[in-house]
């Protein structure tokens, strides 16, 4: 077990201390990025939208065309198991499926007789102090050089590291990246924009990943009636906001008050990003610890 790896871990039907699970180095997730992950929040050892997230896993699978080596059901096992015997009430479940392991480096697919690799974990759930959400982060723009299919959550994620790591070498927490003059995400988020006292958010496309953060942002909107957008959002209209928050199940509802250099409104967490974080954490004491 290490800070942020709870043991046993799951491999191919096994649970086993992290140490003894092994994996080929012909597995076709080490040598192309040829696999798919998905993220679960725990709160108070329940998960949160647990359906949600395996369906998402299952719509990916089948954006590669590779089948689930795992029923609901069965997952759903391996997710209990782990949330059970891992230290934290508040977890994060890794899940990763890989096309596993052929006996050759092959572009094609293997053969149908290759089993997929299936991989799952526990970790702990950290979300932003109170001390970095007074103040918020700062982040930077970005071209997008990611694929045309931002929608699935593949474990090929070289250009979204890139990009954070870029944001990292200039202080800053979050690259939001920009293409053909919209703003689509963050490199690890989904991103919000407030302007006029309306919130917008990008729509749904092939180019950003579908959060179920986002989801329970744009519910929340709706459910306490804050006139909301979801429509494309200008790079001119992202550099124009009063606000801009960063969203994902580790940082909730987080501002972004510096953007390459230049404050975001008056360079403060604003009202609305504040009352959507305290919306967000009545629903997660409400609803999310409750299963």
């Amino acid at each position: 077990m290490t800070a942020y790896v709870a043991e046993p871990v799951y491999l191919n039907g096994q649970f086993l201390p992290l140490a003894a699970a092994g994996v080929s180095p012909l597995d076709r997730g080490f040598l192309y990025g040829d696999g798919v992950y998905e993220v679960i929040p725990v709160y108070s050892r329940q998960p949160f939208r647990i359906d949600e997230h395996l369906a998402r896993l299952q719509a990916t699978l089948a954006g590669i065309r590779l089948a689930n080596p795992l029923t609901v059901d069965a997952w759903k096992s391996v997710i209990f198991r782990l949330i059970a015997d891992a230290p934290w009430d508040d977890q994060s479940i890794y899940l990763q499926v890989t096309r596993g392991a052929d006996d050759k480096r092959d572009h094609a697919f293997p053969p149908a007789s290759v089993t997929p690799t299936a991989f799952a974990f526990a970790g702990p759930l950290v979300t932003p102090s109170a001390a970095v959400r007074a103040a918020g982060v700062a982040a930077i723009t970005v071209a997008d050089q990611r694929w045309a299919r931002c929608d699935l959550k593949v474990i090929s994620l070289l250009a979204n590291v890139l990009a954070r790591q870029q944001a990292v070498e200039q202080g800053c927490a979050e690259a939001l990246l920009i293409r053909d003059g919209f703003m689509k995400e963050g490199a690890a988020s989904n991103i919000f924009v407030v302007k006029d006292g309306r919130l917008l958010a990008p729509p749904k496309t092939q180019l950003m990943l579908p959060g179920i953060t986002y989801d329970v942002i744009v519910d929340l909107a709706q459910v306490h009636g804050q006139p909301l957008e979801i429509r494309e959002i200008a790079e001119t209209e992202l550099r124009a906001a009063d606000e801009v928050w960063m969203t994902s199940s580790t940082k909730e509802v987080l501002a972004i008050t510096t953007l390459d250099g230049a404050p975001v409104g008056n360079g403060k967490p604003g009202p609305l990003g504040e009352r959507m974080w305290q919306w967000y954490q009545d629903f997660k004491n409400t609803v999310m610890r409750k299963g």
